[in-house]
């Protein structure tokens, strides 16, 4: 995939593009699970970010880019506290208590605020009638997975009313995710789009890092204590969650439609959920099976209701400001 074009976007571009929304995010449900084990949620997510936001920056500066400007610090700063901080940073604790599987299926509320804001936002995006359709049946297809779910509540000893706060704290997060990645289309972000992207992980994962001293967790906090399973849930994190993942759906915000873009919020509990039954041997139903197969058709009706081919990009993306 070639990131560093923000239009006129190939069918190989998307299609990549897509898998790794699809696929490698709905393994990180799992990696974020074993990595809060041993390692707290907010030092996690924060040297996560940081450290792939660095290696795409240098990268970039390796290439030429130069040195961003204070206005692209500022539109990575906030779009990294939405994304990073919120949407990210407030999962990784709500995994504390939530099960990942559930943490992926509340998730799914994503595509919904992408739509709301697209809609009551500045450029009023109405979507489509196959896009709303396909939100509708994506839905359908979660509360399917939902009943079908044999998974028991709550991680370890987590109470009732833990796994409840656990579950509203992701609803929140997921709109905080919505509104950085709305923002991020419109943000005057540096070219090429993988600096932008690491800019705005190097401000979100340091924002998530002093969350985490303001919280007292660099005090009860031991490498040595860190499991081996946790070491490479973060490494895994860092490499196919950010760099790889990451950066596919920041590239896909500037060239799809929201509900396209947010589609990977469907797919992820499939997955999360295969995951689950292949690797800790957890059931898979018929139920979930079937909600698999509706969510997968929603997809397709999301898809087919996006901008054609060809055509222009979706009106609230802004490129990246010029020099």
């Amino acid at each position: 995939m070639n990131p560093g074009s923000s239009s006129g976007a190939s069918t190989r571009h998307l299609l990549l593009a897509f898998a790794a929304v699809y696929l490698v995010w709905g393994s990180t449900y799992l990696a974020i699970r074993f990595g809060v084990e041993t390692i707290p949620p907010f030092i996690l997510g924060g040297t996560r970010f940081l450290i792939a936001g660095l290696i795409l920056a240098v990268v970039s500066r390796v290439r030429g880019a130069p040195a961003p400007k204070p206005a692209e610090w500022k539109a990575a700063t906030i779009s990294g506290v939405f994304m990073v901080v919120g949407g990210n940073g407030l999962v990784c604790w709500a995994e504390l208590y939530v099960p990942s599987g559930l943490a992926a299926l509340l998730v799914a509320t994503v595509p919904l605020w992408l739509v709301a804001i697209a809609r009551l936002g500045p450029d009023r995006e109405v979507a489509r009638p196959l896009e709303v359709l396909g939100l509708v049946f994506g839905l359908a297809g979660v509360v399917v997975l939902v009943g079908g779910s044999n998974e028991e509540i709550g991680v370890g000893d987590a109470t009732s009313n833990q796994v409840l706060v656990g579950a509203l704290v992701i609803l929140v997060a997921s709109l905080s995710w919505a509104v950085g990645s709305m923002y991020n289309r419109r943000a005057a972000l540096p070219s090429p789009p993988l600096y932008g992207t690491g800019l705005t992980m190097i401000a979100g994962g340091a924002v998530l890092l002093l969350v985490a001293l303001g919280a007292g967790e660099f005090g009860r906090f031991s490498p040595a204590d860190v499991s081996v399973r946790s070491w490479w849930s973060l490494a895994y994190l860092t490499l196919f969650g950010s760099i790889v993942a990451f950066s596919a759906y920041m590239w896909l915000l500037r060239n799809v439609r929201p509900a396209a873009a947010g589609t990977y919020a469907y797919v992820n509990p499939v997955v999360a959920l295969f995951l689950g039954w292949w690797l800790a041997g957890e059931a898979f139903t018929p139920p979930m099976l079937a909600g698999s197969v509706i969510i997968v058709a929603a997809v397709v009706l999301v898809q087919r209701g996006r901008a054609p081919k060809g055509g222009p990009r979706p009106a609230t993306v802004r490129a990246p400001a010029s020099r």
